[in-house]
């Protein structure tokens, strides 16, 4: 079911022709500094993987991937992506990227089952990174040291943004907050979890919300992770589990949270076994990715994704993320845009 936001007296900053080149110069801008802050190194990626090898993501567990069947190939089944979570880590080995530095991609993906609405698509497009790290590093503090550099890059980006275009104004904070899933279901423990994204965005402007996917004291998890890639059952030194976590902004011209990004140190073998096990997906060893991670040919590494239409919606101050992507939308919905002054590309 189709649900839409509409802004009080919304007028777009840009124009379409405005939005299209600003478009441009933000993926542009991004992604050199981005690249250069993490010593990323770009790499070609696919938009589809063959089915039965464990490398698709699987996101919430719930998203039927789209595919279709290979005529040259007996029939073999093939999926488009959902995201390259896994698939980054095997190419990390294949390349030998060592500790330190990394790969990044341009990833484009179909979700079929996306509910659609001011910030989710069927198209997908994201910045899909991957860095090699050691095992000294799999701990919160480097997660948070790699979090304040990111955000650090869209600080950037925005004020180059607002800088070209002078009737943007910056309104991102200059620093991000962390709290742990399980302080945060503490602080407000009775809201829904997207309730506790709304309220702690608001108070702080930008914050990353550590550990998600594990169960909380509550009995269930801040949100769904898969088992196989992010670390969300590790204790770290804070005295919580997880090494992972979502980045959200408090976007006022939405009045509530956008998460820009979700990422965190991968699961080493022990993990693997242990988060397959708690989810009851232990069959999932015999395959291809993770045979390979269990007998130790994929390195540790630390990764995720930044969705690119939704950084230029959030940085050109649109109101719908069809302002800056184009994709299938309800007629319904483009409808309601238009005669509320977004319209969609």
């Amino acid at each position: 079911m189709s649900s839409l936001l509409i802004p009080k007296d919304y007028q777009p900053a840009l124009d379409l022709k405005q939005t299209e080149l600003a478009i441009k110069q933000i993926k542009d801008f991004f992604l050199r500094s981005f690249s250069t802050e993490l010593r990323l190194r770009r790499v070609t990626a696919p938009l589809f993987v063959l089915r039965g090898l464990g490398l698709n993501d699987d996101l919430n567990g719930t998203e039927r991937p789209v595919s279709f069947p290979i005529k040259d190939m007996n029939e073999a089944m093939a999926e488009v992506v959902h995201s390259l979570a896994k698939w980054k880590r095997v190419t990390l080995a294949e390349y030998q990227i060592e500790p330190g530095y990394g790969i990044i991609t341009d990833m484009n993906a179909i979700r079929a089952d996306e509910e659609l609405d001011n910030l989710h698509s069927l198209y997908v497009d994201q910045w899909d990174w991957e860095r090699t790290m050691t095992n000294e590093q799999r701990n919160v503090e480097f997660l948070k040291q790699i979090v304040r550099r990111i955000y650090g890059t869209i600080l950037r980006t925005e004020f180059y943004i607002c800088e070209t275009y002078p009737q943007l104004r910056p309104f991102l904070p200059e620093e991000i907050h962390f709290i742990h899933s399980e302080e945060l279901e503490r602080l407000y423990p009775n809201n829904t979890p997207k309730e506790r994204e709304d309220l702690i965005s608001k108070k702080y402007g930008a914050v990353f919300i550590i550990g998600i996917g594990g169960k909380l004291s509550s009995g269930e998890p801040h949100d769904n992770r898969a088992p196989d890639y992010d670390d969300w059952s590790t204790p770290n030194s804070d005295g919580f589990l997880g090494l992972n976590g979502d980045l959200l902004i408090w976007y006022p011209i939405l009045g509530r949270s956008i998460e820009l990004s979700s990422m965190g140190i991968r699961v080493d073998s022990k993990a693997l076994m242990h988060q397959l096990e708690l989810q009851g997906k232990t069959d999932r060893k015999e395959l291809y990715f993770h045979r390979r991670l269990l007998e130790g040919s994929l390195p540790l590494s630390i990764g995720g994704g930044i969705g690119q239409s939704r950084l230029c919606m959030i940085l050109l101050h649109k109101a719908h993320v069809g302002e800056t992507q184009s994709s299938i939308w309800p007629d319904d919905m483009r409808k309601q845009c238009k005669e509320a002054g977004m319209p969609l590309i």
